[in-house]
């Protein structure tokens, strides 16, 4: 059994029929799937998605991106809590991306803010995106004492690697473990216990190896695993087995 922590499959424009990303998953044996939203339009639709399948989660957020969209977002996603609790087992995504600069990174702290808040008012765990901002981002944290949640996409420093985990903080791996070259990012994914480790595809992107090149889906998830199982000479059950944990215990699956 794999779960693919955080997938995009629920958005309108994704470009593989449904029921096709589900038979792809059931075959390659990923058998749950956590859909993230990035703005209030897209976490409705993930929530209205989880809705339908009994096996697919809601995880809402403003991505720093769209920190621009403001508090009406966020009052969005309140709304949404408020309604539709049980089917939604995180915020995010939401964070801080320096790499872009997409959104003003004022703004990008007040929204981060605003959904710790979230996140602590409705005893959530948070998915976090960041990038290239970690010496803002831990303050910012340390905020919100009691915070649980997963470092998403992590491709940062064995510094924030330890920090992270020093925070109970859980990391997130996709597709890109699968083909970088960058030696420094795979020592710090050999790095990562694997009690703390869970597996994503961020589908439709990041494609991982051998489907470079192609749209991203769920099922690509079992590619993730197996290169992370053949670098720690351990069974892909055995990997399958602990990440899948994880993620039921982190997001109450």
């Amino acid at each position: 059994m794999l779960t693919d922590t955080h997938c995009h499959i629920h958005e309108a424009d994704f470009p593989i029929p449904i029921d096709e990303v589900f038979a792809h998953a059931k075959a390659a044996g990923v058998t749950r799937m956590i859909c993230v939203g990035t703005d209030e339009v897209t976490s409705e639709e993930a929530v209205e998605f989880s809705d339908q399948y009994e096996n697919v989660w809601a995880s809402i957020g403003l991505h720093p991106h769209d920190a621009t969209r403001g508090t009406v977002a966020i009052d969005k996603l309140r709304d949404l809590l408020d309604k539709r609790a049980g089917k939604i087992v995180a915020i995010g995504e939401c964070g801080l991306d320096y790499f872009y600069d997409n959104s003003p990174r004022e703004r990008q702290i007040e929204m981060l803010e605003a959904q710790l808040q979230l996140a602590h008012d409705y005893n959530l765990p948070v998915v976090f995106h960041v990038r290239e901002a970690f010496d803002d981002f831990w303050p910012i944290f340390h905020n919100f004492p009691g915070l649980r949640g997963e470092l998403h996409s992590f491709t940062d420093t064995r510094i924030n690697l330890e920090k992270g985990l020093s925070e109970g903080l859980y990391i997130g791996v996709n597709g890109i473990s699968t083909f970088t070259k960058d030696a420094r990012q795979q020592a710090v994914f050999a790095m990562i216990p694997l009690e703390r480790l869970l597996l994503e595809t961020d589908a439709p992107f990041l494609t991982p190896t051998p489907h470079r090149g192609k749209v991203n889906e769920p099922a690509f998830v079992r590619h993730v695993a197996e290169y992370h199982a053949n670098q720690r000479g351990i069974l892909l059950e055995h990997l399958a087995r602990a990440t899948s944990a994880n993620a039921s215990t982190l997001f109450s699956l």
